[in-house]
């Protein structure tokens, strides 16, 4: 059981610095080095279905030229997924949401739902995703996109919903931003100034690229509620537990 003492850790889309980010694999691999919890991405295949997978485009991972919900479901689960020299006998593959939220509640692991920008366009299929959804106790949902969050708290209220941190956000007006309740920041912002914001505006915050070289780890400013890395153990291990 985590100590009171130790920050959750989340492992940034699974433990991608050692299996293939986003995919069964690197979750997996993220539960047997003792992660607190799991970031993965949401994008809509072309029929509005979940799927776990970054980018908005295939070229990166799969090698073709389209965008995630130009593809079906049924397409974007058979693509083998990796670099370019590895995908030919790559066992890698996307997911569905529904796989991996059904296993993440079979472990009770929390999960870090970031809603990225194809749902933009298809906000009838992130509201059919909310309906009668359940997820492992201490998740939550974040996203660059305010608006995708307040349907998060229209329809699911009870669950966290984090604002992803960037160069447009008012930190001045931060309590105004009703629809969330934390903020999740690139490691550049762990300073005075935005951790004062947080406090003021009662929200609470973590911080994503960490690699378990940072000295703030073992003294956290109070107002941090968890770290996410590609490293988790190497967090875990920082915090000494």
């Amino acid at each position: 059981m985590l100590s009171e003492s130790f920050i959750p850790v989340f492992a940034h889309r699974g433990a991608s610095a050692y299996a293939l980010e986003n995919t069964l694999k690197s979750f997996e691999k993220a539960l047997e080095l003792g992660a607190d919890g799991i970031e993965l991405d949401i994008q809509l295949s072309k029929e509005g279905i979940p799927v776990v997978f970054h980018d908005p485009q295939l070229s990166r991972l799969v090698g073709i030229n389209k965008l995630v919900n130009e593809c079906t479901k049924e397409e974007l689960i058979s693509f083998k997924l990796g670099k370019p020299w590895r995908r030919l006998f790559s066992t890698y593959k996307i997911p569905t949401f529904e796989v991996v939220l059904a296993w993440a509640n079979s472990q009770q692991l929390p999960l870090n739902i970031e809603l990225k920008s194809t749902l933009l366009d298809n906000k009838s299929a992130l509201i059919q995703m909310l309906h009668g959804l359940t997820l492992p106790v201490g998740s939550h949902f974040s996203s660059f996109h305010y608006e995708l969050l307040e349907i998060v708290k229209q329809y699911k209220p009870d669950y966290e919903t984090a604002l992803i941190a960037t160069k447009k956000l008012k930190w001045d007006l931060l309590r105004d931003y009703n629809a969330i309740d934390s903020v999740h920041m690139h490691k550049r912002y762990y300073k005075p100034r935005y951790l004062e914001a947080c406090v003021a505006s009662d929200k609470a915050c973590r911080f994503y690229a960490i690699d378990g070289n940072e000295t703030f780890l073992t003294n956290p400013h109070p107002s941090v509620i968890g770290w996410i890395s590609d490293f988790p153990d190497k967090v875990i291990k920082r915090q000494q537990r």
